[in-house]
């Protein structure tokens, strides 16, 4: 049965670790993680969530996007657990977007990103995947992959005049002037 994890927060400095690459993809208890971060994710109104956040330091991540309080305007798309991925390529265009994350409430950024990557992952049946991600979708993986090598969204904002609290977001959100 799966089960909620608790997500470390800035400051804990397991946030800011390399993880380790997956070498079996079926065992038990990465089946179970993979699990309990598809509950996580969906009980926190996430559209993304990395085995680090849970403190759990693999190169595993869920992208879930789906229009949730926290993101009304998101795709909807079937969750996907990508083990060990990889950017293999990616557009030369980038675009600012307005980010969030789980382990760094009540702040979003304006962080730029790739418009389109081509990735690899291993997915949960051990096959390998290689498919292209645009868009919205495309900044979740970029997010989630961050995470991964100890990096979260703020590391990435160029200017701190492009932060904004929570509250005052979803004020702009509902006002369309995002």
């Amino acid at each position: 049965m799966s089960e909620s994890l608790s997500i470390i927060k800035l400051g804990n400095p397991l946030l800011r670790q390399s993880s380790y690459e997956v070498n079996n993809v079926k065992d038990t208890r990465i089946q179970k993680l993979i699990d309990d971060l598809m509950k996580t994710l969906t009980e926190t109104n996430g559209v993304g969530i990395a085995a680090p956040q849970v403190a759990i330091n693999y190169r595993l991540f869920i992208v879930a996007s789906r229009p949730n309080p926290r993101y009304p305007n998101a795709p909807l798309m079937e969750p996907i657990a990508m083990i060990n991925p990889k950017i293999i390529e990616h557009s030369v265009e980038t675009v600012k977007g307005w980010e969030g994350c789980l382990s760094v409430p009540g702040i979003r950024g304006l962080v730029p990103r790739y418009q389109s990557i081509t990735v690899e992952y291993t997915d949960v049946t051990g096959d390998s995947k290689n498919v292209k991600l645009v868009d919205f979708v495309a900044r979740i993986f970029q997010h989630e992959y961050d995470h991964l090598d100890g990096i979260v969204f703020l590391d990435r904002v160029e200017s701190t005049k492009e932060l904004i609290s929570e509250e005052e977001y979803q004020k702009l959100q509902n006002s369309d002037k995002l």
